[in-house]
């Protein structure tokens, strides 16, 4: 923001730092309502823990589909700081459980604004966008991790298998829909993408 004539730079700089503030707070009270279970927090609900006014929310953010790209940015700002790459030269068996032992702990780190996302996600094309991002950075992890599995003529239908084995749904099936423990679902995942990849040859 630039100063109009006359005014300081350093009051125009002090008003974007405090809205910068504001929408960090409104950010983090989204998410953190979200992490508690509230997993459609209202306008209303997301201003009160931030500690703003309803107008505030709405001056910062037009709508809730912007706020879901700012969540969504910052989701994703979290997963990619605790990521670390597995070093592609291991052994296939290494591999695929450092892979999948990373898979579970990142999976569960983003757990409430996963599942947070997966109701509003068929209304939202904000949502499904902030999707698309994990899906190409996935995609991304697994091509350098896997190239050499993903060589032959069937690779990028087998990149497609290991991928959906080690998604968000999947992972939700197995801990929702099956009541396993982080630990046994990633047991479970460590066997498919296995048997996956020793299939392949």
């Amino acid at each position: 923001m630039t100063a109009a004539p006359g005014e300081p730079a350093e009051r125009v700089d002090g008003r974007t730092a405090r809205a910068e503030r504001t929408r960090a707070a409104i950010v983090d009270a989204h998410l953190a309502l979200i992490g508690e279970g509230d997993l459609r927090p209202t306008g209303e609900r997301i201003a009160e823990r931030a500690g703003v006014s309803l107008r505030a929310l709405w001056t910062n953010f037009k709508d809730m589909e912007t706020l879901f790209e700012a969540s969504g940015a910052r989701v994703l700002e979290t997963y990619d700081a605790a990521f670390k790459p597995v070093p592609p030269d291991l052994p296939r068996a290494d591999r695929i459980a450092a892979y999948c032992h990373q898979r579970a702990r990142l999976l569960q780190l983003i757990a409430a604004p996963a599942r947070a996302a997966a109701m509003r996600e068929p209304f939202s094309p904000q949502l499904r966008r902030n999707r698309q991002k994990h899906v190409a950075w996935l995609r991304e992890e697994v091509d350098v991790l896997f190239a050499e599995e993903f060589a032959g003529p069937d690779g990028q239908t087998l990149r497609n298998a290991v991928m959906a084995a080690s998604m968000w749904p999947a992972w939700s099936m197995l801990r929702d829909g099956l009541s396993l423990s982080a630990t046994e679902a990633e047991t479970v995942m460590t066997r498919t993408i296995t048997a996956l990849l020793t299939a392949a040859g």
